[in-house]
């Protein structure tokens, strides 16, 4: 079983450089034991709206007391942010802005 998920192939050329420079660096906000608040949802859409891309890791906090699957966090987190899922590896995972048709 393969430890990475990815959801789709992005196509925008500036969008694809921040996703290399995020894959490959530090994580951008990390999700606690206070959980997906409105203030961690804030905070995440900022970062989006700054940069198009934004690395989220799931600390053990969180993942004690939610009982939640990565994937069903990462999707929650997305549908909450308006943003798209690019892959989830491990308890770490990368949200893309969607782009506004």
């Amino acid at each position: 079983m393969s430890g990475m998920w990815v959801e789709e192939k992005i196509h925008d050329k500036n969008v694809e450089e921040e996703i290399k420079r995020r894959r490959a660096g530090k994580v951008d906000v990390q999700l606690g034991k206070n959980g997906i608040t409105e203030g961690f949802i804030r905070e995440v859409k900022n970062r989006l709206e700054k940069h198009g891309v934004v690395k989220i890791r799931i600390l053990k906090s969180f993942r004690r007391i939610s009982g939640m699957d990565r994937k069903d966090i990462a999707r929650i987190v997305a549908e909450k942010t308006g943003a798209q899922i690019l892959e989830v590896r491990g308890y770490t995972f990368t949200l893309v802005k969607l782009k506004s048709s």
